[in-house]
């Protein structure tokens, strides 16, 4: 999947024609047979095919290539992630790795702070990194991802940032970059703090973007030990020794979140990724991430809506030689469905319009949004399959005057 991060899609605010309505086509779909990628939707369900349902207040679970979102439940709700915050702590380091900033043999020096704060003194999850002492970035890493220490993640912080505050403020522009839109962060390692929240969507968002974007530092997140300065400690992920194909990622526990985790696996090349928070125990937790799972890998199968660059439909443009254009689909839109169950589903072409002239080709004006039973499970972007040059001057006048027609009859109608 390479668009999880949200990157990909058309934004519904910008600014497009000179009414600027929301339009939309309705479609029907008949499904077909493929596993390719698409984009993130939300589905504001709480039970899965079939009634499935899961005890954990907060759940999501998605298929990775296709962006399906198989179940889910609070999904949106705000709450507090506990350790797996250190998955984006990870990612400001990897970001800062890719940019050339950051090599993994640069050393970090072990404040006292972390140390005290993080470390063997504060009696949480640690790596025992040794006060005043220089660490390895590569053994930060293991000892944020695998170990869980949050002495690890203040040493990070404060290497890279110079403190845990400006260190967080990285976090948080760096989430609304890959498209994490309601989550803040306060600190790199989860401290509780009332301020520090994230959803399950943005959570996935966040996990599939690593997994895609960072696939030679991803591994850590699979490794089931390490070993420093002769503590050796096991993965406190569950999912890794399973047997269900579980490479990842992290387990977070705190009062005030409840049991919680952000776990992917991949059986027969397909990747799921799972969010679940908020269980009693830690036993509740390792029963409900395998239960879904399971169930996810047994239950659903790939089904082929659009084929890339397929057209799908068309956009009304104001001023141009054309009064519309055709819309392609950017690259084939898939998603799973219930294994046996060929349903039917809807679909609407959702864009800001009409579009305003000139139109270049290849433009990502517009989505696809697909829906069962009402409920969006999917959306991909559209683009334009053709350019509109600006019309003739008596082409534009008739636009404009169909414009202010349009715009008289919907004040009037709007009054009565």
């Amino acid at each position: 999947m390479t668009a999880a991060s949200g990157a990909g899609r058309p934004n519904p605010r910008r600014r497009l024609g000179p009414v600027h309505r929301r339009a939309s086509v309705a479609l029907s779909v008949l499904l077909g047979l493929a596993n390719v990628g698409t984009s993130l939707a939300a589905v504001p369900t709480a039970v899965g095919e079939g009634g499935f349902q899961s005890i954990a207040p907060y759940a999501l679970l998605i298929d990775a290539d296709t962006g399906t979102v198989l179940f889910e439940k609070n999904a949106d709700a705000l709450m507090a992630p506990a350790s797996t915050a250190k998955i984006m702590t990870a990612e400001v380091v990897f970001h800062e790795i890719k940019e050339g900033r950051l090599r993994l043999d640069d050393k970090f020096l072990v404040s006292e702070h972390a140390w005290r704060t993080g470390g063997a003194p504060s009696h949480g999850s640690a790596m025992f990194a040794v006060p005043n002492s220089r660490i390895a970035v590569e053994d930060l890493i293991k000892g944020l991802v695998i170990d869980s220490g949050n002495d690890a993640a203040i040493v990070l912080a404060e290497g890279i940032a110079g403190s845990e505050e400006q260190f967080a403020a990285m976090m948080n522009r760096r989430a609304r970059e890959i498209g994490m839109t309601k989550s803040t962060f306060t600190n790199p390692w989860g401290r509780g703090d009332p301020g520090q929240k994230v959803t399950a969507r943005d959570m996935a968002v966040l996990a599939d973007y690593v997994i895609t974007t960072y696939p030679a530092l991803y591994r850590y997140f699979g490794q089931r030990d390490f070993t420093w300065d002769r503590v050796h400690q096991l993965n406190r992920n569950p999912l890794l020794t399973m047997n269900i194909g579980a490479d990842g990622l992290k387990t977070g526990d705190l009062t005030q979140s409840g049991y919680g985790i952000v776990g992917s696996a991949v059986q027969k090349g397909e990747r799921l990724i799972l969010v679940l928070n908020g269980l009693r125990t830690g036993r509740d937790r390792s029963n409900e991430s395998l239960k879904l799972l399971d169930w996810g890998f047994r239950s659903f199968e790939p089904k082929q809506l659009y084929a890339a660059g397929e057209t799908v439909g068309a956009a009304k443009v104001y001023g141009g030689a054309e009064s519309e254009v055709p819309l392609v689909t950017e690259k084939p839109v898939a998603m799973l469905v219930p294994r046996g169950n060929d349903e039917r589903l809807t679909g609407k072409i959702v864009y800001k319009g009409p579009l305003s002239a000139p139109v270049e080709k290849g433009a990502k004006v517009a989505e696809i949004k697909i829906f069962r039973n009402g409920t969006e499970i999917l959306s991909a972007p559209l683009r334009t399959a053709e350019a509109v040059p600006v019309g003739s001057l008596p082409h534009r006048a008739m636009d404009a005057g169909l414009e202010f027609l349009t715009t008289l009859i919907r004040q009037n109608f709007t009054r009565h």
